[in-house]
């Protein structure tokens, strides 16, 4: 699946992940399905944290590692949304996600966010987001991938980084 469009950048701390986290929150759509990928630590449970606090979750934010799966309630423009963060990291097979009965959470209503989705490779529905975090130095490399028409939509909503 080609990128339709690519964008780019350096986090070189906590803050900026929070930023992009926050730009993100602001772009989102009901039905987007984003793949996270990056190494372990690489930031991905940080940036969906603060997607989710800057989206209106005030409660805690945890890695789904051993539930698999964590549904939040946010509002998107005034609408409630429910908002699934996964982490598949600890699949053996991607049968574990059709037996979980993850597939029916994707359903174009739903926002789903998922660590580690070529755990779920094949079953699991293509995204309209990839964003590939990388460490680098004491920071992060980002890019962000839109790979559907949904995709593209979140990332020319994107205002990240932010103009002062």
């Amino acid at each position: 699946m080609q990128p339709m469009q690519r964008s780019t950048a350096f986090l070189p701390d906590e803050s900026a992940t929070q930023a992009l986290g926050a730009a993100l929150a602001r772009a989102l759509r009901p039905g987007l399905v984003i793949y996270l990928h990056g190494d372990l630590g690489a930031g991905k449970t940080a940036l969906t944290r603060a997607l989710l606090h800057a989206a209106g979750h005030a409660g805690a934010v945890k890695s789904p590692t051993y539930t698999l799966s964590e549904p939040y309630r946010i509002a998107l423009d005034g609408r409630a949304v429910t908002l699934i963060h996964y982490d598949l990291y600890r699949m053996a097979s991607p049968e574990e996600f059709l037996d979980a009965g993850f597939r029916e959470d994707f359903d174009g209503n739903n926002i789903c966010i998922v660590e580690w989705p070529e755990k779920g490779e094949p079953v699991l529905p293509p995204p309209d987001v990839r964003i590939l975090l990388e460490v680098s130095g004491h920071g992060r490399e980002v890019e962000l991938q839109a790979l559907s028409d949904l995709g593209l939509l979140c990332l020319e909503r994107l205002h990240y980084p932010p103009t002062p």
